[in-house]
């Protein structure tokens, strides 16, 4: 993490006033340390967070690659048959959402010629969670191929220009869902 920070902060202007780049440094690492210790909570696997500016501007984006398993009961040998990747698929399309969440739009598909599900909604604003900008969130929960208890999920998000509604959301989202349609599963 410090020499990620050390790239993003050399990348700074020396021209620019010590008062303006002082608290932007401090903050940029408060965030990037936050992102890194909440996707460590949720057991990430992987992180992708844009530290380089886009031309003028930084862009207010992630992407979290996890994975997820099914509870112990409902594994094979575990109390239960293992429940099949349809099913689970269902669960997840009708389950609710988290009341922070608000409406969700969801769908099913394949990826790879694994069955996947896609939830897109808006997470509200949360200042008490260190979150001062509504986020667009689309996330994959994609069925492991030969383990019905494995689920791969990549999650992103972004603020867009301010609005998780605006022009730079929906085209974030949009390269979002390409990069995922061109997902495939590499066997070692």
């Amino acid at each position: 993490m410090r020499r990620i920070l050390r790239e993003a902060f050399a990348r700074i202007s020396p021209e620019a006033p010590p008062d303006t780049v002082g608290p932007y440094k401090r903050e940029l690492e408060r965030r990037f340390r936050a992102a890194v210790a909440e996707a460590q909570r949720g057991r990430a696997l992987d992180v992708y967070l844009p530290v380089r500016p886009v031309g003028e501007s930084n862009l207010g984006a992630s992407i979290v690659v996890s994975e997820a398993l099914l509870p112990r009961h409902r594994r094979k040998g575990h109390g239960g048959p293992p429940a099949s990747p349809t099913d689970v698929a269902v669960q997840l399309l009708t389950r609710n959402a988290p009341a922070a969440v608000g409406e969700a739009d969801l769908s099913s598909g394949e990826i790879d010629g694994s069955l996947a599900v896609r939830r897109e909604y808006v997470a509200a604003a949360g200042p008490s969670r260190g979150a001062e900008l509504a986020t667009r969130r689309v996330e994959y929960i994609v069925s492991v191929p030969g383990d019905p208890a494995r689920w791969f999920v990549a999650a992103f998000s972004t603020v867009g220009a301010g609005d998780p509604g605006d022009e730079l959301a929906e085209a974030l989202v949009t390269w979002f869902d390409a990069l995922m349609e061109t997902f495939r599963w590499r066997y070692a």
